[in-house]
């Protein structure tokens, strides 16, 4: 019999063992995974770099938010933004030509609360406005929209009997205005800003006004003088 060589048969290689050609051994998949596999401690670390993406995406996403949260409310509160009925006058208990019989004296303007509104298509037109009459010595309450806006209108005064004198005071202010009366019981006046307003009347001459009558229906759109 012929005695074979040690370590197999060399005319033979790999068929003993398929891991082996020629005397190497072939690396495997399951070779290559024991010798790379992660450890915990790899692991450990790529999730907690995960919860860091995550937690940093929430933060920056939840910021976004403040932010545009912010730029909405300033923009309401200055006339920038309109929604719809936002801020529609309460309605006149009777009509328009029901005119209050004066004649009222000027008030103080200090002693007068106002909410100014734009029902015109130009951002920011209350706020100016707002910040006008706030300069005058006004109490400015509230500045936002309306959706009422008649063909050339330059401003409604609006007021119930107790700021029949207020709603004076202010039409002086602001000369072309129509004035309408509504049922609220206090002395508060809304100011809704037209598409024909243009100006503020100057300051000392709308001071120097003396007691006199509403002016229920624009007379005039005559621009008032400059500043």
């Amino acid at each position: 019999m012929t005695e074979e060589p040690p370590g197999g048969r060399r005319g033979n290689p790999g068929k003993d063992d398929p891991r082996e050609w020629h005397g190497h051994r072939i690396i495997t998949g399951v070779d290559l995974g024991k010798v790379f596999a992660p450890t915990d401690q790899q692991e450990l670390v790529r999730r907690a770099r995960r919860r860091r993406r995550l937690h940093n995406s929430v933060v920056a996403f939840l910021a976004v938010l403040v932010v545009l949260a912010a730029v909405l409310a300033q923009g309401l509160s200055m006339g920038w933004v309109r929604l719809p009925e936002a801020a529609v006058p309460r309605t006149p208990a009777g009509p328009v030509d029901d005119c209050p019989a004066g004649p009222f004296p000027y008030l103080d303007p200090g002693t007068i609360t106002v909410n100014v509104y734009n029902s015109t298509a130009s951002p920011g037109l209350a706020g100016t406005v707002g910040s006008e009459l706030d300069a005058r010595g006004f109490r400015v309450a509230d500045v936002g929209n309306s959706s009422v806006n008649r063909v050339g209108m330059g401003a409604l005064i609006v007021a119930g009997p107790s700021g029949f004198a207020s709603a004076y005071t202010l039409q002086q202010q602001m000369p072309g205005t129509e004035f309408v009366r509504d049922d609220r019981t206090d002395a508060s006046v809304d100011v809704v800003i037209g598409s024909a307003f243009t100006e503020l009347q100057p300051a000392e001459q709308a001071a120097a006004a003396g007691p006199g009558d509403l002016t229920c229906h624009a007379t005039s759109t005559t621009p008032p003088a400059g500043r």
